[in-house]
């Protein structure tokens, strides 16, 4: 009876504490929870406006609760990434971070024409640019160097 009761509390805790890790990875609105991260990128030395960053999650995209992590960045070539809203960062996890550098039309409001960068920075697979994402305060990445040689 004693071993009986032993197991049941053993396994109350053990629920107890999954149910706080699950609460801890989610808001009250049912969103992952988000920490802000923010950097500059340059190309050639020039702050490079209109990039597009995007997070690939490197154990493949949650099929559970899916989301999408990207930025654009401004004339100075700044960025805030957004999960949910504008700036709100990214959920907790290890990414790989891609860029592509396209012209923006403003009639289609869309992105076309060749990678300025070549593809050289768009394939997670090959990325040099790691970003682990923790409970926390903000992350700032810094000046992130790419080139188009």
């Amino acid at each position: 009876m004693k071993r009986q009761i032993a197991g049941c509390f053993l396994l109350l805790g053990a629920a107890s504490i999954c149910l706080a890790i699950t609460a801890c990875s989610k808001t009250d609105t049912g969103r992952k929870v988000t920490i802000p991260v923010s950097g500059e990128v340059y190309v050639d030395g020039q702050p490079a406006g209109m990039l597009q960053i995007q997070c690939h999650p490197v154990g493949g995209i949650d099929r559970e609760d899916p989301s999408v992590t990207q930025a654009v960045t401004d004339k100075e070539g700044k960025f805030q990434l957004a999960t949910y809203e504008a700036g709100d960062g990214a959920p907790l996890g290890e990414y790989k971070l891609t860029f592509v550098w396209q012209d923006f039309n403003l009639i289609s409001a869309s992105y076309s024409g060749p990678d300025k960068l070549k593809k050289r920075y768009s394939d997670p697979d090959s990325s040099e640019f790691p970003l682990t994402v923790e409970q926390g305060p903000p992350i700032d990445l810094g000046r992130i160097e790419l080139t188009t040689n």
